[in-house]
């Protein structure tokens, strides 16, 4: 059963290594992220499953300890998901090909901020979602997740519309505001239906990756009765970033 969710934005920038100069742009969020994380673990889950959106190479299962890196944005910066005993147990979890497949960017970023907040509350395993998952495989998704075990909590990394400004990744559309307003709000309530209700396809054209991950989200928290709350939102970079918690 779902106990507690955190939402967080992806975008690699969240890695102060990888912003540069541009850090304390997103500091907010950053500690927005934090204080999500720890409503996670003050849920004492049995089990966290982290959600992110991914392509074909990075969709499907990511066991605890899978690698990930941040060397494709420049930066010689390598993470681990969730927390490995130690080295002797890292080599053999990768030479037995568990850990060999690369984190997903939305993972990788999940995992830095798992070890900024230096999560150990529960074994930690990643599942990468297609962007183009359908919304009803999504929600399938998320109920096989919250049947796993007893505690479940999910970490739901994702951004909104990449449309808000002229500068953004993909242009100015005049949707994009009145969309990601909408996922704010349906996010801040815990509304489990207007996740489900989502346009996929509006979702794609104004390229708002977390659309798939937060239908996993509304799958998870079917019947659950959780609350919610808007812990940021803003839209630098014309990207929308939206932080939420779920308890």
């Amino acid at each position: 059963m779902l106990v507690a969710a955190a939402v967080c934005p992806c975008p690699p920038l969240l890695v102060p290594e990888v912003a540069a100069g541009a850090a304390p742009e997103l500091d907010a969020a950053r500690a927005a992220c934090t204080d999500a994380i720890g409503v996670l673990a003050a849920a004492r889950p049995d089990r966290l499953v982290v959600v992110g959106p991914a392509g074909p190479g990075g969709s499907g299962p990511h066991p605890q300890g899978a690698r990930g890196s941040f060397q494709g944005f420049g930066v010689d910066l390598d993470v681990r998901l969730g927390r490995v005993p130690d080295t002797a147990d890292a080599d053999s979890s990768a030479d037995a090909g568990g850990a060999e497949r690369e984190l997903p960017p939305s993972l990788a970023v999940a995992a830095w901020l798992l070890a900024r907040t230096r999560w150990s509350a529960a074994p930690v395993e990643g599942l990468g979602v297609g962007e183009s998952c359908a919304a009803e495989r999504c929600i399938q998704l998320g109920g096989d997740i919250a049947a796993r075990a007893d505690r479940v909590a999910l970490l739901v990394m994702g951004d909104a519309s990449a449309c808000r400004t002229l500068k953004a990744p993909g242009y100015l559309d005049e949707r994009a505001a009145g969309f990601d307003a909408e996922v704010g709000r349906a996010l801040g309530a815990a509304d489990v239906a207007a996740l489900k209700a989502l346009d996929a396809q509006l979702a794609h054209e104004l390229k708002a990756a977390g659309r798939a991950p937060w239908q996993v989200l509304a799958g998870a928290a079917d019947g659950a009765a959780l609350s919610g709350e808007l812990l940021h939102e803003d839209a630098p970079y014309g990207v929308g970033y939206l932080v939420a918690a779920w308890s």
